[in-house]
C-alpha cells in the first residue's frame, strides 16, 4: 500500500507511527494486530479517512467481513476524497474481487493526486497487462523507468511492454540500452538472468524477421548464454529462416545427437531438407536410415519415416521394423501411436501385416517380418498384443464383429491384463451396448484398484451409460475418504473431464439445471486459470523467465479455444436452448415442473441430513464404547458432524429458472466466436439461438460462416432450409426495416440456393449428391418432414434402407454417434413404431 503524503488530515506523531504499523501489519498478514492498531488511531481521530480505508482493507482479508470492509473503505474515501491512499485502497479492494476495470479507475484517480507514486504505478501496470491494455501498459512502464532507471526490472518490463504491443524494434533498443548500462563483466549471481535476457532479445529479433542481427547477437554472446540447448534450437530456426540451410541442417543434426526422440527437431530437419530440395522420398529415406543406424534406441527415427513413405513395400518394411519391438515388449500404446496411419491404404497394409502375424504365430510361433531372424521363436504372449492391436484397429473402422473376435481371443489367451477388458468395454460402448460396456469396464478396474487411469476410464463409460450414482461412488475412491466430500474435491482438482461427461449425461436426460451446474464449474476453472496468471506478472520479471512469460501470456489469450472450454460452453448453450424449448409449455405446467423439481431436491437433502445425523450418532456411540473400554482412537475427540444447512435455493434450480434463457445462451457464444470460430458447432449453436430469438440477420451471419467452413455438412444444409422456411412462413410485415431485412435475405439465398429451386427441390438435390452418407440422408429426411409433414413415412424409409443394406448402403464404418442420432430422430421426430423396430 502506498504510504500517505501530507494531506488535509494530519495525524499526531504517535498515531502516525501507529498508521505505519497498521500498513506493516497488513503487508505481513497480521490482520488482528492491524485492526487493533486502526481502532487505537480511530479512538483518537475517528474521522481519519486513510485509517478507515486501511481498516476496511484489513477486514476484507477476514472471512465474512467483505461488506463491512467495503463500507469502511467508502466511508474513508468520503472523509478524505483528496487522499491517494484511500483511492489506492479502494482499487486494491476491487482487485481482490477481480473487478479490474473499476480497480484501474481507482488507481488512475490515485495517480491524479500523486502522479509519481511508484507503488500505485506498479499495481496499475499489473492490471493493464492482465487486461491486455497494451498502450496503457507501455505508458505506465515507461513512466516507471523514467522515475527509477537504476532498477533492472523497469528496463525489462518496458521491453516486454513494447514487445507485446508489437513494436519489436523499440523493445530491442530498450534491451540494448540496458545492456550498455552494465559495467564490466556480469556478476556470477546474475549470469542466469543476463543469459535469459540475451535469448529473449534474440527471440524478439526472430519474430521481427531480423534473423541476421539475431544470429550475430547469439554468436557474440555465446559465452554468456547458459541455456546451450535453447540457444542451439533458436539458432537452427534462425539459420533456416535466413536461408543458410547447410548450417541449419548441421545444427539440427547436433540437436538430434543430444535428443534423438524430440519430434520438433525431426520436423525442423525435414523442413530444412524440403527448403534445400532434398525432401524426395528417396532422400528422406536415406537420411532416416542413417539416423536409425546412428541412434538404434531412438523410436522417433523409426516412426517418422512411416509418415512420409507412401503406401507400398517400403512402408511395409519400415512398419515391420517399428512394430517389432512394441510386440516383443508388450507395449499397449502401439495402436495409439499408429492410429493416425490406420486409415486409407496405409491402414489396409497394417491390417494385412497384423493378420499375417496372427496366422504365423498360431502356426509356428514366429513373426513373418522380413527384419526378424529366421530361427527366432517369439514369446507366447506376443500374439496377445497382435490381437489387441487388431481389435482397436477394427473398432476404429467400425467393424464390430472382427474387433470383438480379436479382443475375445486376447482375453482367452491371457485373461489377467486389465487393458484387454477395458478395450472390449470401449468396443461395446462404441457399438452402442452401454449396459455391457460399463460392467466390463468395472471388471477391468477391479483387476487393479490402485490404477487411477482404469478408474477414470470406467467412470467415463459409466457416465455415458447413464450410471451416474455408480460413477460418483467409483470416482470417490480417488477423491476423498467420504462420498460426501468427493464432488467438492473433484471441483478443487479441476477434474474437467468428469464435470463435462456428467453435464452431458444430465443434458441427455433433460436435467438442464444439473447439467448447467457441471458446465459452469468447468467455465469457472478457466476463469481461475485466467486469474492465476496475475501472480506471474511480478514473479517472471523477478526470476527473469522472459521467454516462458511471453509464451504464458500468449497461451492465456488462446485459452478460451481449448477443447474442454469449448465443450463446456457448448453444453451451456445447449442447456439454455433446452430450457427455452421447455418454456413453450404453459405457465401452470412450468410452475408444476419447477415445484416438482424443488420437492425432489428438498427430499434428497432431507435424506442426506438424516444419514449424516445417523452417522454422527453411530460415531458418538462408538467413541463412548471405546472410552468405556479404556481405549482411545485417533478420532475420539471429534465432535459429531453437524448436518449441512439447507441452502436457500438449489444452484441447479437457480440456473434453470433464469428469466431469459436465450439471453444467457448468448454470453458464452461471444467468447466462442472470438476463440473457436474455426469450429462449425460454434456457428451452428449461434444460428440456433438467434433463430429462436427471431434475429434473422444474426442467424444469417452464422449460416454464412457455416457455409464458409463446410458448405456440404448436414448441419449447414439443415440450417439453410430452416432459415428460409421460417422466412417463407413469417407473417407479412410492410415496414421499411422489414423490407431491408427481406432484401438481404433474398440476396444471400441466391448465393446458397439456386434461384429456380424451391426448398423441397434443393433438399432433393442435396440428397442426390450424398445418397450414400447416413448423416446427410438423415438431415434430408428431417428437412423433408419439416417442409412437407405428409412425407414422414417416405423420409423414414430412406433411413431404414441403411438398416436393410439395400442399394449398396451399409451401416458398417458409420460413426456410432450418427447411428444414435438417427435412432433419436426416428423416436422423437417420426414417431413410427415400425421404422424404430426395423432400425
Amino acid at each position: 500500500v502506498a504510504m500517505a503524503t501530507p494531506s488535509s488530515q494530519q495525524l499526531p506523531s504517535k498515531e502516525n507511527n501507529l498508521f505505519k504499523s497498521l500498513v506493516r501489519f497488513y503487508e505481513t498478514k497480521a490482520y488482528k494486530k492491524g485492526i487493533k492498531a486502526a481502532d487505537q488511531i480511530l479512538k483518537k481521530v475517528p474521522d481519519h479517512g486513510e485509517t478507515l480505508a486501511m481498516k476496511g482493507l484489513t477486514l476484507s482479508c477476514i472471512d465474512g467481513k467483505k461488506e463491512e470492509a467495503y463500507e469502511l473503505v467508502r466511508l474513508g474515501l468520503k472523509k478524505d476524497l483528496r487522499s491517494h491512499v484511500c483511492w489506492h485502497v479502494y482499487g486494491l479492494m476491487y482487485r481482490s474481487d477481480r473487478d479490474y476495470r473499476e480497480a484501474i479507475k481507482c488507481y488512475r484517480n490515485a495517480l491524479r493526486l500523486d502522479k509519481d507514486n511508484m507503488q500505485i504505478l506498479r499495481d496499475l501496470s499489473l492490471l493493464q497487462v492482465q487486461m491486455r491494455d497494451l498502450p496503457g501498459f507501455v505508458e505506465t512502464r515507461q513512466q516507471l523507468l523514467t522515475l527509477k532507471p537504476s532498477n533492472r526490472n523497469n528496463w525489462i518490463a518496458f521491453a516486454i511492454a513494447q514487445h507485446l504491443a508489437g513494436t519489436h524494434e523499440l523493445a530491442v533498443e530498450v534491451l540494448n540500452a540496458y545492456e550498455s548500462t552494465l559495467e564490466g563483466d556480469v556478476m556470477p549471481s546474475e549470469r542466469y538472468e543476463h543469459s535469459e535476457m540475451l535469448l529473449y532479445r534474440a527471440s524478439i529479433l526472430e519474430e521481427s524477421g531480423q534473423t541476421k542481427e539475431a544470429l550475430e547477437g547469439l554468436d557474440k554472446s555465446k559465452d554468456l548464454i547458459l541455456d546451450k540447448l535453447g540457444a542451439l534450437d533458436l539458432k537452427a530456426r534462425l539459420l533456416m529462416q535466413h536461408g543458410d540451410l547447410e548450417k541449419a541442417q548441421a545444427v539440427y543434426y547436433k540437436l538430434l545427437s543430444i535428443n534423438p526422440d524430440n519430434y520438433r527437431y525431426h520436423d525442423g530437419l525435414k523442413e530444412v531438407l524440403t527448403l534445400s530440395k532434398k525432401a524426395s522420398v528417396a532422400d528422406l529415406s536415406k537420411t532416416y536410415e542413417n539416423l536409425a543406424s546412428w541412434y538404434p534406441k531412438s523410436s522417433a527415427a523409426k516412426r517418422v519415416p512411416l509418415e512420409f513413405l507412401p503406401a507400398g513395400p517400403a512402408f511395409e518394411a519400415a512398419a515391420e521394423k517399428y512394430i517389432l519391438s512394441f510386440l516383443r515388449k508388450g507395449i499397449p500404446s502401439l495402436f495409439s501411436d499408429l492410429s493416425s496411419l490406420c486409415q486409407g491404404s496405409k491402414g489396409t497394409i497394417l491390417e494385412a501385416l497384423m493378420e499375417k502375424a496372427v496366422v504365423s504365430l498360431k502356426t509356428n510361433q514366429k513373426l513373418p517380418f522380413r527384419c526378424v531372424e529366421v530361427e527366432a521363436v517369439e514369446n507366447p504372449a506376443t500374439i496377445v498384443w497382435v490381437h489387441f492391436f487388431l481389435a482397436q484397429h477394427y473398432d476404429q473402422r467400425g467393424k464390430v464383429e472382427q474387433a470383438l473376435m480379436n479382443i475375445d481371443a486376447a482375453i482367452a489367451h491371457t485373461p489377467t491384463i486389465p487393458d484387454m477388458h477395458l478395450c472390449k468395454a470401449r468396443i461395446l460402448r462404441n457399438a452402442g451396448n452401454f449396459a455391457s460396456a460399463w460392467v466390463l469396464a468395472n471388471e477391468a478396474r477391479e483387476m487393479d484398484l490402485a490404477d487411477r487411469y482404469l478408474n477414470s476410464e470406467c467412470v467415463k463409460i459409466m457416465l455415458q451409460a447413464g450410471e451416474v450414482d455408480r460413477a460418483h461412488e467409483v470416482i470417490a475412491l480417488f477423491a476423498k475418504d467420504t462420498e460426501k466430500q468427493s464432488s467438492t474435491n473433484l471441483h478443487e482438482m479441476q477434474c474437467m473431464w468428469f464435470e463435462n461427461e456428467a453435464g452431458y449425461n444430465m443434458l441427455s436426460q433433460e436435467e438442464f439445471g444439473s447439467g448447467l451446474v457441471q458446465f459452469t464449474a468447468v467455465l469457472g476453472h478457466f476463469a481461475d486459470i485466467t486469474e492465476d496468471q496475475f501472480d506471474f506478472h511480478t514473479y517472471c520479471l523477478r526470476k527473469m523467465t522472459l521467454r516462458s512469460y511471453v509464451a504464458l501470456l500468449r497461451m492465456e489469450e488462446r485459452l478460451h479455444g481449448h477443447p474442454s472450454y469449448c465443450r463446456a460452453a457448448y453444453g451451456v448453450v445447449r442447456s439454455y436452448l433446452g430450457i427455452a424449448s421447455q418454456d413453450l409449455m404453459n405457465e401452470d405446467e412450468m410452475k408444476a415442473y419447477n415445484e416438482e423439481e424443488r420437492r425432489k431436491r428438498k427430499q434428497k437433502q432431507k435424506e442426506t441430513k438424516e444419514r449424516q445425523r445417523r452417522e454422527a450418532e453411530d460415531r458418538e456411540k462408538e467413541d463412548k464404547e471405546r472410552k468405556a473400554a479404556g481405549k482411545t482412537t485417533k478420532n475420539s475427540d471429534k465432535t459429531p458432524a453437524k448436518p449441512q444447512e439447507e441452502d436457500d435455493e438449489d444452484p441447479a434450480i437457480k440456473l434453470a429458472t433464469k428469466p431469459e434463457p436465450l439471453l444467457e445462451a448468448c454470453k458464452p457464444l461471444e467468447l466462442l466466436q472470438l476463440h473457436a470460430c474455426g469450429n462449425l458447432e460454434t456457428h451452428y449453436l449461434t444460428f440456433e439461438v438467434y433463430l429462436k430469438r427471431n434475429f434473422l440477420l444474426m442467424a444469417l451471419r452464422a449460416l454464412r460462416r457455416m457455409h464458409t467452413l463446410n458448405a456440404t455438412h448436414p448441419a449447414t444444409h439443415q440450417c439453410t432450409i430452416r432459415l428460409y422456411l421460417q422466412v417463407e412462413q413469417a407473417a407479412i410485415d410492410e415496414s421499411y426495416e422489414a423490407g431491408i431485412v427481406k432484401k438481404v435475405l433474398q440476396v444471400e439465398r441466391e448465393k446458397m440456393i439456386p434461384a429456380a429451386q424451391s426448398l423441397g427441390s434443393h433438399n432433393c438435390a442435396f440428397l442426390a449428391s450424398h445418397a450414400m452418407s447416413l448423416p446427410h440422408v438423415a438431415a434430408v429426411a428431417q428437412m423433408m418432414v419439416l417442409i412437407a409433414p405428409a412425407d414422414k413415412e417416405t423420409a423414414a424409409s430412406m433411413l431404414t434402407e441403411f438398416a436393410r443394406g439395400s442399394d449398396g448402403k451399409s451401416l458398417e464404418g458409420v460413426d456410432k454417434r450418427d447411428l444414435k442420432n438417427v435412432q433419436i430422430m426416428l423416436t422423437r421426430v417420426f414417431e413410427l413404431p415400425n421404422a424404430i423396430a426395423e432400425w
